[in-house]
């Protein structure tokens, strides 16, 4: 089997340690690919050199909602330059997050928009981070008609009517450790209405740690327990799974 983690953030601090020796021990456990995300400008760099520096890591560029009110005047500039670098796949993450509210809601839209009006002017896929907020970014992005770069829903906390309309948008929908939870009856449900050709899988590590390791730190590696959750869910097998989120990772990120 080849596993391709569609969205970690290796250059997280919880990595310091051991970056090196995690990265390295990756492709003997099955994750041949994966794609380090930015939260913003400098993590963005930070994502952009592992990935010249380990050929199997590719790399996202964007400010998150956390991080939007921080953005410098220049962002979006800044950003378009990061999208030029041959290693970058995609724009992200970015979206709205009215969880923690830690950018002014209304900063974090025009954010959100403005990266979005970027994405579809370089035709770059979009990776959404969408939390509590689903309603106003599906009302941002059906605003923007047939304006839509192709793009994920990572992550998915949406309910299954809307996973129907993001589909139906043109978007792959992505899912992690929530998916393993014992509480996780309504993201099997979204799960479900998901076909195989649009599905990816992702760990987010190291946050969201899937059973049964919650309380350890997260690992791309650990992409594997997402695998066989969607494959139960799906009921069809590890290896078929493996190889079809494998290629509609690649077909997102034009890999």
């Amino acid at each position: 089997m080849r596993l391709f983690d569609s969205h970690c953030h290796l250059d997280d601090e919880r990595f310091n340690e051991d970056r090196a020796e995690v990265i390295a021990h990756l492709q003997e456990k099955g994750v041949t690919r994966c794609c380090c995300v930015g939260s913003d400008l400098p993590s963005s760099h930070r994502c952009i050199a592992l990935a010249k520096e380990y050929d199997f890591i590719c790399a996202a560029a964007g400010v998150h909602p956390h991080e939007a009110k921080d953005a410098p005047a220049d962002y979006l500039d800044q950003l378009r330059e990061l999208l030029q670098d041959p290693c970058t796949v995609a724009l992200g993450e970015i979206g709205l997050d009215y969880y923690y509210d830690l950018s002014p809601r209304d900063v974090q839209k025009r954010v959100a928009q403005e990266q979005l009006e970027l994405a579809f002017e370089m035709d770059m896929p979009v990776i959404f981070h969408i939390r509590d907020a689903h309603g106003d970014m599906y009302e941002i992005l059906r605003a923007r008609g047939k304006k839509l770069p192709a793009g994920v829903i990572h992550c998915c906390s949406a309910s299954p009517e809307l996973v129907r309309e993001y589909l139906k948008m043109g978007f792959y929908i992505s899912f992690a450790g929530p998916v393993t939870f014992k509480k996780a009856a309504s993201v099997v449900a979204a799960s479900l209405e998901v076909p195989l050709n649009r599905l990816l899988i992702e760990t987010d590590s190291p946050y969201l740690t899937p059973v049964p390791l919650r309380g350890q730190r997260n690992e791309p590696a650990f992409v594997r327990y997402i695998l066989e959750k969607q494959a139960e869910i799906h009921g069809v097998s590890t290896e078929e799974l493996s190889e079809i989120t494998y290629q509609n990772a690649c077909d997102l990120y034009n890999i």
